[in-house]
């Protein structure tokens, strides 16, 4: 069944998929034990750890069967996701209508942000 709105927030550790039906929502967390590298001198590369590509991949298969995506995150996982899904699954990428900075809110917190966020989408493409 396809499903109108999820909003995914994520950073480099989980994504929190929601759904405004909370019996669909998922946790995924990502295997990456490495959040931070620290950059030495002379040496190559910036210091971050690298993307974990399966942990991209898995919240992307999470929304395939969805409308419209909103992506909201305190860092840069939100656009890295949004680079994967362009890169890896670009039917997907087409359905991402916003990346959004948003801290670190509860779960109800991001539902209620991705009503509103739909809500003013909705109104503003006429449905």
């Amino acid at each position: 069944m396809q499903t109108n709105h999820v909003v995914i927030w994520i950073d480099h550790h989980e994504a929190h998929v929601l759904y405004f039906d909370p019996s669909k929502n998922e946790l995924i967390k990502s295997q990456s034990t490495h959040s931070h590298l620290h950059h030495k001198a002379n040496e190559i590369g910036d210091g971050k750890a690298p993307n974990d590509k399966d942990y991209f991949h898995q919240v992307i298969e999470a929304v395939s069967g969805v409308n419209e995506i909103l992506i909201i995150g305190p860092g840069s996982a939100k656009k890295e996701l949004s680079k994967h899904a362009a890169s890896h699954d670009p039917a997907v990428a087409k359905k991402i209508v916003g990346v959004e900075t948003v801290d670190h809110p509860t779960d109800p917190q991001i539902v209620d942000y991705a009503k509103k966020y739909f809500n003013r989408f909705d109104q503003l493409k006429g449905d």
